[in-house]
């Protein structure tokens, strides 16, 4: 069978016959391709003479109809912010359910009720789903550092006869049946630029350009049994391959510029995907998600409605931190909410009285509201800016001429960073586990040793940023169309040696020796004390240290950093042999 004839088989199975004119209307496939399809199907065999479906057609639907389900729902769904800082993207409410129980009461309504849901970001808020529905939870411990491929290579057993879908959908009408015959993915009947694929002539998925016109997809994915192995067999191959790492799961699909299974298109109204907040707003004004801590906050700090909280954009998200972008009252904002873990690296209350302390000095950028209990933080979006360059000469002095005129400025806070104590503290975090690292102790034994030098060549301590790293000086053009620099993430900020800020920009920039001397000169105005630059070679091993226990303590939260964990850790021997050569030569 074809698969027009396929979808005529499958009308017969739901609607009695009445005639080809009313089959032609209920497929929206023509007479005359009706009237073959018909033909077609009684000399194969599956229909006989009065167009009833025969056994042999009967077979074949029993072997391909839908057996079980594979929802994925492992995900930060990061567009969702500020929401998903609450909520998982799946248990967003939209008109008073869930939408993961309305894709699993869907699938329950054609008859599906072996669902597999692959959880991993705030898993727990899934368990309940067991009870309710008898769902298989099965989780993606990884899910932080991979994308939904993945996800669906824990189930990769599980295709055979399956439904594969995204959990942050609604749909309208029921996108399941009782009777599948044939492979496909759900695209919509719309266009736009910037999907991947597009409907040809033979109802075949292929390849566009980012900049061509395409179909949305949508997500879901129907997997027949005879395709099940070779698609499970392509996932296993794409998850083996680092590259793939951050793959979506349809990779596996694709073969030769087009994917390997049919298309489903369906009318744009019927699917509504919600991946952001705005989407939300626009498809459930009465949303209980939409009154999240975040925007009652921002309602708060600047006297408005949640309905004039617009464009939101979900930022980069930081090594610490997630934000997003808003408009409102013609104005543009930022807001940063604390990420996973935080409240036991940062005292909130602290990071409030730095900003007191630096507010008049033109350093910071435009804070509008900080909250000392949670650290929400709202700030005016500084347009055009740019980071720093940290192999751009140009930029690399300029904000080492900002830094040092920070230093002198000597200003104080109540607190102090010790950095002795935050590497004991961060390995606290690890729960008894042992570090990754097999010389751990020794190295730990080595960075310690340096701490008499560093204390009895420690000039004066005063306010030390201690994050000062490439990406938190802003480039901007103020109203006199003039290039200024301000530095951003004052959350570590405490009293220090000033001298660890420039370590601290170092090991960020993943700089080799070279260029931190290089640094180390332009900050100094090569008048750098022998003593000085030991004692900064000294500060680059014990904060390489210092942030390899933290990228410890973040991954075991299902955060990882990659290549800057581990040159963290590097930077913590090979300083220390610097330092310690240098020291033989005094």
């Amino acid at each position: 069978m074809n698969i027009q004839e396929m979808d005529i088989v499958k009308l017969l199975h739901r609607f009695p016959y009445v005639n080809q004119r009313e089959l032609a209307n209920q497929s929206g496939y023509s007479l005359g391709l009706v009237n073959r399809c018909v033909n077609s199907l009684m000399e194969q065999g599956y229909l006989d003479k009065e167009a009833n479906l025969t056994t042999k057609a009967l077979e074949q639907i029993r072997e391909q109809s839908p057996q079980r389900a594979v929802i994925l729902a492992a995900g930060f769904g990061m567009r969702m912010v500020p929401i998903n800082m609450e909520t998982p993207k799946g248990l967003i409410k939209v008109k008073g359910q869930t939408l993961i129980e309305r894709l699993i009461n869907q699938l329950h309504e054609v008859g599906v009720r072996e669902i597999y849901v692959v959880v991993g970001f705030m898993k727990e808020q899934f368990e309940y789903l067991i009870d309710d529905y008898n769902v298989h939870l099965v989780v993606n411990a990884e899910y932080a550092s991979t994308n939904n491929l993945h996800s669906l290579m824990l189930v990769q057993n599980k295709l055979e006869n399956a439904y594969v879908l995204p959990c942050d959908i609604w749909c309208a009408v029921n996108p399941f049946s009782t009777e599948e015959l044939y492979s496909w993915y759900m695209v919509k009947d719309s266009s736009k630029a910037g999907s991947e694929v597009r409907i040809n002539r033979k109802m075949e998925l292929v390849r566009v350009a980012k900049t061509e016109i395409g179909n949305p997809m949508v997500g879901v994915c129907y997997i027949a049994k005879e395709d099940a192995p070779g698609i499970a067999n392509r996932i296993v191959q794409l998850s083996e391959d680092p590259a793939c790492e951050q793959s979506f799961w349809e990779e596996a699909l694709y073969h030769k510029g087009k994917m390997t299974v049919w298309a489903k298109p369906v009318p744009s109204a019927n699917v509504v995907e919600v991946n952001t907040y705005e989407q939300l707003r626009e498809l459930d004004s009465n949303s209980e998600q939409l009154q999240s801590d975040a925007v009652s906050a921002v309602c708060d700090a600047l006297s408005v409605d949640s309905g004039d909280i617009q464009d939101i954009t979900v930022l980069k998200k930081g090594m610490t931190n997630r934000s997003f972008r808003f408009s409102c009252r013609n104005s543009k904002y930022i807001m940063r909410i604390p990420g996973e873990g935080t409240d036991q690296l940062i005292n909130r209350r602290e990071e409030a009285s730095v900003y007191q302390t630096i507010k008049n000095e033109n350093l910071c950028d435009d804070i509008v509201y900080i909250n000392p209990d949670n650290g929400y933080k709202i700030t005016r979006y500084m347009e055009n800016a740019r980071v720093c360059d940290a192999f751009n000469e140009e930029d690399i002095c300029k904000c080492m001429a900002f830094l040092k005129k920070f230093h002198q400025k000597q200003l104080v806070v109540d607190h102090e960073f010790d950095i002795w104590e935050k590497i004991e503290l961060y390995e606290t975090f690890w729960n008894g586990q042992p570090s990754a690292y097999r010389d751990y102790e020794r190295t730990k034994a080595n960075i310690y040793s340096l701490k008499g030098y560093i204390d009895s060549h420690v000039e004066k301590k005063v306010l030390t940023h201690i994050d000062a790293v490439p990406d938190n000086f802003l480039f901007f053009k103020n109203d006199a169309g003039e290039e200024e620099i301000r530095l951003i993430d004052w959350e570590y900020s405490a009293i220090q040696d000033p001298h660890v800020d420039i370590a601290m920009f170092s090991i960020y920039a993943l700089y080799d020796k070279a260029h931190i001397d290089h640094l180390i000169d332009i900050y100094f105005e090569n008048q750098c004390t022998t003593e000085n630059r030991i004692k900064i070679y000294c500060y680059v091993a014990c904060c390489g240290l210092l942030w390899s226990n933290w990228c410890e303590y973040k991954r075991a939260l299902g955060v990882e950093f990659g290549e800057y964990s581990l040159q963290q850790y590097r930077y913590a021997k090979e300083f220390y042999r610097y330092a310690q050569e240098e020291m033989k030569k005094l």
